[in-house]
């Protein structure tokens, strides 16, 4: 296999951590969380940290997760209780962020190759692998609990929560804290696989993670088999891949950010005018029928 097939594909599994944590707000709350874009770099900056005093890099990892949650408990915060907007919620996040991961190590990269990794253990492929696998399990049967289908509800109609004698901004708080979560491990993970963490790691990287869901909602649309969270993994592979085989057909790397542009246009595009087909075909099939009908009658 080419190897940088290999390389979008390991890559791709990195991002997939980053498209389930995104999947809660953006598809579930129905919230535009910007704040993934400082907590991405947050989660590999803590790694970091941890990892440079000498912490296992497991535990490294997982703290970074922590960290991360806290990261969403503070948007949430600013939106549930100071009643800002989520939006500039995420933006006032991502803003303080930025200035925590400068102090957090003193400077703006920090070189990990001297350090251990959780790929240390094995096939790069084979763990990031069984790691995707083992939170989307894990997030799936969450989401199946009264909790995770509180969670869900919260996202479609906040009213009807609210008259189950529940608090909705207790689940946004939630969601949010579990989605940064995830993008902060996805961080740590990221910082490991390329051997360093960098300030600039998170810019436009909520455009990765919207794409790799997007992308996977194209995948099989009418399967009730394939969940959300199964969708934004593979289109977080298939992303990557497609941006692989761009640059592999002799586009330059530093024409990256217009591919990822153009692929997150080619696909809403598709869903729009595909969605389009779909209700006309209905229509058409409607029409068919009442006039069908019409005909018997007369008849």
């Amino acid at each position: 296999m080419n190897s940088l097939i290999i390389t979008s594909i390991e890559q791709g599994l990195v991002f997939a951590v980053l498209a389930m944590g995104v999947f809660i707000t953006y598809k579930i709350l129905d919230i535009a969380d910007l704040s993934v874009e400082g907590t991405f770099p947050f989660g590999a900056f803590v790694f970091a940290k941890f990892i440079s005093i000498g912490v296992n890099p497991y535990i490294s990892t997982f703290a970074a997760f922590i960290m991360g949650t806290l990261a969403g408990l503070l948007t949430s915060v600013l939106f549930t209780k100071l009643r800002i907007r989520p939006l500039l919620s995420g933006i006032l996040t991502m803003t303080m962020l930025y200035s925590v991961n400068l102090r957090i190590n003193g400077k703006s990269n920090i070189p990990l190759f001297k350090y251990g990794s959780v790929y240390d253990a094995g096939s790069r492929m084979l763990i990031l692998f069984l790691m995707v696998l083992f939170i989307n399990i894990i997030l799936d049967l969450f989401l199946k609990t009264e909790m995770g289908y509180l969670l869900i509800v919260t996202g479609d109609n906040e009213s009807l929560v609210k008259s189950l004698g529940e608090s909705s901004n207790k689940y946004k708080i939630m969601g949010l804290m579990i989605s940064n979560g995830l993008v902060a491990l996805s961080g740590a993970l990221m910082a490991q696989y390329q051997g360093f963490a960098d300030i600039t790691m998170g810019c436009s990287i909520i455009v990765v993670a919207l794409a790799s869901i997007i992308i996977g909602d194209t995948i099989k649309k009418n399967s009730n088999f394939l969940k959300g969270t199964t969708r934004a993994v593979l289109g977080a592979l298939l992303y990557k891949i497609i941006g692989g085989i761009a640059i592999d057909l002799g586009l330059s790397p530093n024409d990256l950010k217009a591919i990822n542009a153009i692929i997150v246009i080619v696909f809403i595009s598709y869903n729009n005018f595909s969605a389009d087909l779909i209700g006309l075909f209905k229509l058409k099939e409607v029409k068919r029928i009442a006039k069908n009908k019409r005909t018997i009658e007369e008849f």
